[in-house]
């Protein structure tokens, strides 16, 4: 069978491709590596979802190395040895399944960062070749559809909206918002109120949220959180005009004399060979593997890698610069009953240091820590000079800390500046079980972006002193976020410096889309998720509204 549609990967820059272009009647396939849950197969098991990660490979068969420059040399380790995973997700619905749902838009001026501050020394900097008011309506519809539920806040970097409020009502919120609040105000600091991606009503097969305590790292037993999997994919398999290949791992697409994608070849799980014909390929199988697989995917059309004839897969690759500061609250600063209290958000940010005169800013997010109790337990057995703590002391301090304290931690989200020296590529002298090249990941990171760090740490921590906290402490780093990834395959106007065009369209090949996190040029302040489905809803009406000149 010749499919319409082929699409590689099913999170966030897949979802909305497969629900649109079933609904209208194409015939899609979706090839994902790994395999399809149900609700029911989702627990709050900490050594299933954390401690052993059975979503992902194991690292010693599917492992990626990494470049870091150490004592002024680039070190390339594997990450087997270090355990540093950048796989967020193999099943159907990818990584989305296991966010926590922090869906914040990009500003206006995140799509004209080049021009607002110019191009910093030794960065790529670049504006987008859309603007916000391109993809407004689509935030608006990933709102909608996904099931975004929060508070409109009104602040002075407030982006303009098609729709007054969110559809969903605010989920409920931790008591220590009181405490959050009357800091911000007595610092003159402007209160955003954190829209999710979670239901806190019922809707449609969806359930709202329940507070398990269990969000981020978990996939969601409830239907609430907005994944692909959830709010997309279930819904598209009801128009019969989808077809899923689980366990389908993809290691290369295969062009024909119009250099034209023809077929995609995967492997089964048992490590057989198989092809899938279509009309039209979009990959989303997240930043670093879907360069990878491009840059894996030789012939005689592109013998640098698929759509790369003018080098520029794997350049830019982008994360989030930024790191925690933390406090420490017991009874001193509130009522220990509401300060325990389970499950509930803090939904807090503080976003007006998002752009400065001098430079790009960032964000402060507010949230506790995610409840792993092994992993918590764990870092409790040093004493402050590092020295291992046993028996009775070891146990007197798990118990105080479980009963009567809680840490709140100021998350960082600071723009990862593009430059020569984060980009992805192959090395043929790593391959995984398959015998197939890793993706290699550079991660130079700009110095601007550990500055900016800083500058919010300094205003995280002065927010943390004025709640009355304790122990405050500070991890800022510029190495990236495993779990935050994009670029690699950006998008532009001119195909010497881009590999997609505006409509995420491979410059080089007619019939190939690239719809995660890799066509970003810039990633802004906030995590990706937001966006990618956003930009995803545009590109699926392009393709329906073109298909036939597409093929």
């Amino acid at each position: 069978m010749i499919y319409d549609v082929c699409v590689i990967g099913s999170g966030a820059g897949a979802g909305p491709i497969i629900y649109e272009l079933s609904k209208k009647g194409l015939k899609v396939c979706v090839l994902e590596k790994g395999d399809f849950y149900k609700r029911s197969d989702f627990s709050k098991d900490e050594l299933t979802n954390v401690r052993r990660n059975i979503y992902t490979p194991k690292l010693k068969d599917e492992y990626h190395t990494v470049e870091e420059f150490i004592d002024n040399e680039w070190i390339k380790f594997p990450t087997y040895d270090t355990l540093w995973n950048f796989c967020n997700g193999n099943l159907v619905g990818g990584s989305s399944n296991f966010m926590s749902g922090f869906f914040y838009r990009l500003k206006p001026d995140d799509f004209k960062l080049a021009s607002k501050y110019g191009k910093l020394e030794n960065s790529n900097i670049q504006d987008w070749p859309i603007s916000y008011n391109d993809l407004e309506k689509y935030y608006d519809k990933v709102e909608k559809i996904i099931g975004v539920s929060g508070e409109v806040s009104d602040y002075k970097f407030a982006e303009p909206r098609s729709s007054k409020d969110f559809p969903y009502k605010p989920l409920d919120e931790h008591p220590i918002v009181k405490l959050v609040d009357k800091a911000s105000k007595d610092l003159n600091f402007s209160i955003v109120k954190t829209p999710r991606a979670i239901l806190s009503q019922k809707h449609q097969h969806r359930n709202e949220c329940y507070y398990s305590n269990y969000c981020g790292s978990y996939a969601c037993s409830s239907g609430a959180k907005g994944s692909s999997r959830e709010a997309l994919i279930i819904p598209a398999l009801k128009t019969n005009n989808l077809k899923i290949f689980t366990n389908a791992n993809v290691i290369k697409l295969n062009t024909n004399k119009d250099k034209k994608i023809k077929s995609a070849t995967y492997l089964t799980k048992e490590g057989n060979k198989k092809e899938v014909h279509a009309k039209l390929f979009v990959v989303a199988a997240q930043a670093v593997e879907t360069s990878r697989l491009l840059l894996n995917s030789k012939d005689e059309n592109f013998l640098n890698g698929l759509a790369n004839n003018s080098l520029n897969i794997g350049k830019n690759f982008l994360s989030s610069s930024g790191g925690v500061v933390s406090g420490v609250f017991d009874e001193s600063s509130m009522n220990l009953k509401d300060l325990l209290t389970p499950g509930l958000f803090v939904n807090r940010a503080i976003k007006d240091f998002y752009f400065t005169k001098e430079f790009k800013g960032g964000m402060i997010e507010l949230v506790f820590d995610h409840a792993n109790p092994i992993r918590k337990a764990n870092f409790l057995k040093w004493d402050n000079s590092n020295n291992l703590i046993i028996g009775k002391n070891l146990q007197d301090k798990i118990y105080n800390d479980f009963t009567k304290r809680k840490t709140l931690n100021m998350e960082i989200f600071a723009d990862w500046t593009p430059n020569d020296n984060a980009f992805i590529s192959v090395d043929e002298k790593y391959k995984d079980k398959y015998g197939i090249p890793v993706a290699n990941i550079r991660i130079g990171a700009h110095k601007q972006d550990l500055k900016v760090s800083e500058f919010l740490a300094k205003k995280a921590k002065k927010l943390l002193k004025q709640m009355g906290a304790k122990d405050i402490t500070s991890n800022i780093s510029s190495l990236p976020s495993s779990n935050l990834l994009a670029g690699g395959c950006r998008f532009g106007d001119n195909p010497k410096t881009s590999v997609l065009n505006k409509y995420c369209q491979a410059h080089e090949v007619k019939n190939l889309f690239v719809t995660d996190g890799s066509f970003m040029p810039t990633g802004g302040s906030v995590p990706f998720t937001f966006t990618i489905y956003a930009n995803s809803f545009r590109v699926a009406d392009y393709i329906s509204e073109n298909f036939s000149k597409l093929i």
